[in-house]
């Protein structure tokens, strides 16, 4: 019993063509490995940066040099990243609390403030205030940066600022926030 191929004949008659056949094949096989290589190195340290900053926001690991440059991101702020409190008014207080210190340690007031524990986003967990308040106008930039960057994290969802109509009133400018935290419910 023979096994005659048909491309036997064509390979015996040019050896070359078969080497250089063979080597293309070879060399295609290992380009394919290393990119399959590549891809897989690349999914690991995706998945391993995403473990990294699970555990940094779970509190598990301390927050270290930033990977892009080598600067220290500093300390992360103190405290729950969520609204605590065991019921959704309790919560909605300690926002109200948070915007307040927030505005008086800029030197500001809060005229009136407005809690709502029934919007459309309450269904997500949200708890959502509006705060009427005079502030000077320099600190407004720190009183954003205080609200956004601290515990708990609150997201600015409106800002309506009017500067004084003349210097007489005392240069005071009057801000209307909108601010919103996550409350994750009773445990």
């Amino acid at each position: 019993m023979t096994t005659d191929h048909p491309i036997d004949p064509y390979l015996a008659r040019f050896p070359a063509a078969a080497a250089c056949a063979y080597v293309a094949l070879v060399t295609t096989l290992l380009f394919v490995t290393w990119v399959a290589m590549g891809d897989i190195l690349d999914r690991r340290q995706a998945v391993a940066a995403a473990a990294d900053m699970l555990a940094r926001l779970e509190g598990r690991k301390p927050t270290s040099k930033a990977a892009d440059g080598g600067v220290d991101a500093g300390p992360a702020p103190a405290g729950s990243p969520f609204l605590e409190g065991q019921t959704v008014t309790i919560a909605g207080a300690a926002l109200l609390q948070r915007v307040a210190s927030a505005v008086t340690q800029v030197g500001g007031s809060v005229l009136s403030s407005q809690v709502e524990l029934q919007g459309t986003q309450s269904k997500d967990g949200f708890v959502n205030l509006i705060a009427s308040c005079e502030i000077d106008h320099a600190s407004l930039q720190p009183l954003l940066y205080d609200l956004e960057a601290g515990m708990p994290f609150l997201f600015i969802d409106q800002l309506v600022a009017q500067a004084p109509a003349s210097t007489g009133e005392g240069g005071r400018t009057r801000v209307l926030l909108a601010v919103s935290g996550l409350w994750p419910g009773a445990k």
